[in-house]
């Protein structure tokens, strides 16, 4: 059996494995022999015994639904891995495509969110790989506020963890498009000292805030490499897109009814954007368009080499004072001198005006490289001095939370709130205002990745007063007139009305009251910010609230108020199915954010979705894109998002994914703007005709 290890490429690769010594002992944790592991449980999975080339192993299917899992626990007195170095997995995957799963590790309390780590891996296709999860206490420590660290890679996403106490660990899928079977085998602890925690000499982060232990094609060596790099690029700017008129919609294709806005039509069976010309219209987009990317600088002496001095004038308003507030994901916490790595360079980089310059380069890219929209949580000078389409983006603010619900970026806002619409009002208004005479502007994002999965729980755990648990016992107060009429419906026995509570498993019944309340709370709030959106700019769209969690009910409500229904959707591609037919919801949809990353250029982490190199990432964006536009439900898919982030993690929450078209000195990578060009030049014919 080979193994291959994905996207280390330039990591020092020690026993096959980052970060593991030679010498280091590895113990198993169960064998694959007679039968299955007494402490697994299957959830949404089925699992056997089999064997691979004279290797014992678990074949399992993972059915197509949320999170489907196979979940291993620890004794009731819990697992001490605190001298592992980590756990691993040897995974094959036997199909014909790559598949994305992902392993988490918990503490008592872990939900996901909380008191766990997660970690994602990419499963090529009829190769082995090793799935390793690090646990280094020393290393982590030693590079905080880092999801992905030198020589291990990855080392997860959510809180630290008490490698002491653990309780459980599983190997699931998240969300997939249709069932998948792997084979695992050899899940084993490596044990033993380390030293790894000291095996990157410091500094190791350059000037340009790159890594210095490392080299590849497209590093920085010196800014004096900047004005051929700006040469270079200006002569590969001359290309453009074929087809496309001044807008970005389809210049050859059919003339539709001309607003002078942007709007929404259904064609022959595909959803379309039209533009305000009446062009047909399919929104390519790019995020966070923007300069303000930091990473912290306060408490890491010794990391960086040749920081600007604080009150050095070439570099004003690279230095900021920043308090971490992101309460799902503390790997960071507290507050400290910040500093903008990517600004810096722009400043060598382009010199005098160096944030038109930028601003103005950057609008040249997207037209040649076939980016139509400038899309969510970009820098406000950037979409006021727009030349393309763009969205704008807002968010409720100071908003009454519902207390029994939790989140990853925050629990859930309260619509039932009384003050909720004056609070959507006051929120809102000012970026309706700033746009609703744009017609370039598309429409507007309001919030972004709520937690609409807390609402079927979450109001009726919160107290009395909380306004959604008082709306959602009216209903059922009014559907059954008592509590004991409710009680032997629900089979349930709360005493009082207060303290009724979703059971933790519902009948039949009770999830169908569930769902009713799930989608009423849901139409308050869309309805809610629909009427504001559209008393202040009558002539755009509402973009909805980019959802990465989701009900059924509550995406039929969104379909109901909406213009257009947006998800972040990260994944190698779509699957249309999961989109059209009976699963169609009743409005056009749209992509916020989807990204593919590797670890071939200097970067630890590869993002959500892992890819083997650039050229892999960049074939994969090509993958993605044609899978949406080949769905007739989909409008769009914006890409997040524009530049790599800090190479030593974005101060709120550590994210230091290679994600960027550009890399933190302002390089695009050639692999991706080819990819680019490629597949958006025949998104439009192949939209309208079919794919070949």
């Amino acid at each position: 059996m080979s193994i291959v290890l994905v996207g280390y490429a330039s990591l020092m690769i020690v026993a096959g494995i980052p970060g593991i010594p030679a010498d280091t002992a590895e113990r198993p944790l169960f064998l694959l022999d007679e039968e299955l592991p007494g402490n697994l449980v299957q959830n949404n999975t089925q699992a056997t015994l089999a064997e691979y080339d004279g290797v014992p192993l678990m074949d399992v299917t993972f059915n197509r639904t949320d999170w489907p899992n196979i979940y291993f626990r620890a004794p009731e007195e819990a697992w001490d891995w605190s001298q592992a170095l980590g756990i691993a997995v040897d995974i094959y995957n036997p199909e014909s495509e790559p598949i994305t799963l992902a392993m988490r590790i918990d503490n008592p309390g872990a939900n996901g969110m909380e008191n766990c780590i997660t970690l994602n891996a990419l499963a090529l296709p009829g190769e082995w790989i090793t799935f390793f999860a690090p646990l280094h206490s020393g290393a982590t420590e030693r590079f905080w506020g880092m999801r992905g660290i030198p020589i291990i890679g990855p080392v997860g996403s959510g809180q630290r963890i008490d490698t002491s106490n653990i309780t459980a660990f599983q190997l699931f899928l998240p969300r997939p498009d249709q069932s998948h079977r792997l084979f695992f085998s050899n899940f084993r602890l490596f044990e033993g000292p380390s030293d790894i925690a000291e095996a990157v000499p410091f500094p190791f982060i350059d000037k340009f805030g790159q890594y210095k232990h490392d080299d590849w094609p497209g590093k920085l060596h010196d800014a004096a490499e900047f004005p051929e790099r700006i040469e270079a690029e200006t002569r590969d700017l001359a290309f453009e897109m074929p087809e496309w008129d001044e807008y970005g919609g389809w210049a050859d294709g059919p003339q539709r009814e001309a607003t002078g806005w942007f709007r929404t039509e259904r064609i022959d069976g595909k959803w379309w954007l039209i533009t305000p010309s009446g062009r047909l219209f399919f929104s390519t987009g790019m995020d966070c368009v923007g300069t303000w990317s930091l990473t912290f600088v306060e408490g890491r002496d010794g990391w960086f080499e040749d920081l600007p001095a604080e009150d050095a004038p070439q570099f004003a308003g690279c230095y900021e004072q920043v308090a971490n507030a992101h309460s799902g994901a503390d790997i960071i916490g507290g507050r400290g001198k910040a500093f903008a790595l990517y600004r810096a360079n722009l400043m060598r980089k382009y010199g005098e005006h160096w944030n038109e310059r930028w601003r103005e380069r950057s609008y040249a890219r997207f037209k040649s490289w076939g980016f139509n929209t400038i899309a969510n949580w970009s820098q406000s000078d950037v979409l006021h001095n727009s030349p393309i389409p763009f969205t704008a983006t807002g968010g409720i603010y100071n908003v009454m939370r519902v207390e029994g619900g939790g989140g990853y970026w925050a629990k859930m806002p309260d619509p039932y709130d009384p003050e909720f619409a004056d609070k959507v009002e006051n929120s809102l208004r000012g970026v309706l205002e700033a746009f609703k005479d744009n017609p370039l502007c598309i429409g507007y994002f309001v919030d972004n990745e709520l937690s609409w999965e807390a609402v079927e729980r979450g109001p009726l755990a919160s107290p009395p007063e909380q306004p959604a648990r008082q709306a959602q016992i009216a209903m059922l107060e009014e559907k059954y007139g008592t509590l004991e009429a409710l009680n032997a419906a629900w089979e349930t026995s709360a005493g009082t009305w207060d303290a009724l509570r979703v059971p933790e498993s519902p009948n039949e019944t009770c999830q169908a009251d569930l769902d009713e309340f799930a989608r009423a709370f849901a139409l308050q709030y869309f309805e809610t910010i629909n009427a504001t959106i559209k008393r202040h700019a009558p002539n755009q769209l509402y973009l909805g609230c980019r959802f990465s969690t989701w009900t059924r009910p509550v995406a039929e409500a969104a379909a109901e108020v909406c213009d257009v229904v947006s998800f972040n959707l990260y994944s190698p591609r779509i699957d249309c199915a999961r989109w059209t037919g009976e699963n169609a919801l009743d409005a056009p949809l749209i992509i916020g954010e989807f990204h593919f990353g590797a670890l071939d250029r200097g970067m630890f982490h590869t993002g959500l979705v892992p890819t083997a190199s650039q050229e892999a990432r960049a074939q994969s964006y090509i993958d993605y894109v044609r899978s949406v536009a080949d769905c007739p439900a989909f409008v769009g898919c914006h890409w997040f998002q524009y530049m790599d982030q800090p190479t030593t993690g974005r101060w709120f929450d550590g994210e230091n994914y290679n994600i960027g078209f550009v890399t933190i000195v302002d390089s695009p990578y050639p692999e991706m703007v080819a990819a680019a060009r490629r597949v958006h030049a025949e998104l439009y014919r192949r939209r309208f005709e079919g794919a070949p």
